[in-house]
């Protein structure tokens, strides 16, 4: 579905990454989240790629990348790891400065990235979520049951895995399923594509040790940045879905502006696969923000 894209595998740490890139222009990075690879972005990265290069990657296990071994303390599917590899895989296209369009896991990796390299990031735009931390301290009775996932697949391993590998597409549509707009906004193939890659030996352990990595390490470095007086001063432009579970249970905005020091944001009238349900609303969303923000600091 993204063909165009010209594909090249960037090798970081022993981890091998599946990217894609197009287009011309400012360099442009997209990060797609959870249970779905690069393939989220084909209703919009074709027309962001008149605009910039368009670099896609997937996240280390996800996707097309490798799928690294578990770790005790899972620093191998930290989002400081997975922030590392897209630095490599932007050096890999000779960019060091870059704005960042992120949605769910990505977003979260995407914020560590930000943080951790704030030379390299220009700008980023985050498509509904609230900061991990945040988002974990003030868990209600209705996020929990909406995001049932968050707290299944940090369960201690082998069982997470073992379900999901007794069925991975049903595991893809059970949560995707699930959002406001349920599986009819997905395309056939794009959906093909995400429960194939669920399939591939080790997409198991991988997605629980990255949600395993976002209760545990992430949350150490979250802390330790907050209490270092640490924060995004990039422009950041949150955008979240109105009819999504992330809107019903945290005010977006306030625990952005907490974290960071140039915030603006609001709702698109969709749910949370941004991408998919809204294309051409986030596409115009994206132009305006980050045209306007290479303008300023060209």
């Amino acid at each position: 579905m993204l063909n165009p894209f010209v594909s090249h595998t960037v090798q970081r740490d022993g981890v091998a990454l599946h990217t894609r890139i197009g287009g011309e222009g400012p360099p442009l990075l997209l990060l797609h989240g959870h249970p779905q690879s690069m393939c989220m972005w084909h209703r919009v990265a074709p027309a962001l790629s008149r605009h910039f290069t368009v670099v896609l990657m997937d996240l280390r296990g996800y996707g097309d990348s490798a799928r690294p071994e578990a770790d005790a303390a899972h620093l191998a599917h930290s989002k400081r790891a997975m922030a590392l590899d897209a630095v490599a895989v932007m050096a890999h296209h000779r960019f060091d400065r870059f704005d960042v369009l992120a949605h769910d896991r990505g977003a979260r990796v995407a914020h560590r990235l930000a943080l951790d390299h704030p030379n390299a990031v220009r700008s980023l735009m985050l498509l509904d979520i609230a900061p991990t931390l945040a988002m974990y301290e003030q868990t209600s009775e209705a996020f929990a049951r909406a995001y049932w996932h968050w707290f299944f697949l940090i369960l201690p391993p082998p069982l997470p895995e073992a379900l999901i590998d007794a069925d991975p597409a049903r595991y893809v549509r059970s949560v995707m399923g699930s959002r406001h707009a349920g599986l009819a906004v997905f395309d056939s193939a794009a959906l093909a594509e995400y429960e194939r890659c669920a399939a591939m030996p080790g997409t198991a352990t991988s997605i629980s040790e990255d949600y395993r990595a976002s209760a545990s390490i992430d949350l150490e470095h979250d802390r330790a940045d907050i209490a270092a007086g640490r924060s995004v001063t990039q422009p950041l432009r949150v955008l979240w879905g109105e009819h999504g579970t992330v809107a019903r249970c945290f005010d977006v905005l306030a625990l952005w502006r907490e974290r960071a020091t140039q915030v603006s944001g609001h709702s698109l009238s969709c749910g949370h696969y941004i991408a998919e349900e809204a294309p051409e609303n986030l596409i115009d969303e994206a132009l305006s923000f980050f045209q306007t923000v290479q303008k300023e600091q060209p």
